[in-house]
């Protein structure tokens, strides 16, 4: 007898990607304009690809290090005081060299009003806590 002949079935392929999860990096325009404000002279690519690896690794330890804080503190959440310890150890603190004189030079206007607190009038704090 003959036998009908019926499709094989395929399995079908999962979609799934196969990419690896990205860790969420700093803007390549940001390093490059940070550095050409701080060396101020021109600069190669290759010296540009060495300068975002460094800064990479160098985010990526000081996140490590601010977890290591908060852990040890027993919290959850990085706190401002977790950040002036480690500037602090890493010698961008010190008594002549308090954080609000290091915002005030650095920073531009609009992110030193959201962390530095500013007294106005009606006795109010800006920005609240």
């Amino acid at each position: 007898p003959l036998r009908l002949l019926q499709p094989k079935t395929v399995p079908k392929r999962l979609r799934t990607s196969q990419r690896k999860p990205r860790e969420p990096q700093i803007p390549r325009s940001l390093i490059k304009e940070i550095f050409r404000h701080f060396a101020k002279m021109s600069v190669t690519r290759d010296v540009f690809k060495i300068v975002e690896k460094c800064s990479e690794k160098y985010f990526k330890q000081l996140s490590d290090d601010l977890e290591a804080y908060t852990h040890h503190a027993g919290r959850k959440t990085v706190e401002a005081a977790d950040l002036e310890v480690l500037m602090r150890r890493q010698g961008l603190v010190t008594d002549r060299m308090p954080l609000n004189v290091l915002i005030e030079r650095y920073l531009p206007l609009e992110y030193r009003k959201l962390l530095i607190p500013v007294a106005v009038s009606g006795n109010k704090v800006i920005p609240c806590k």
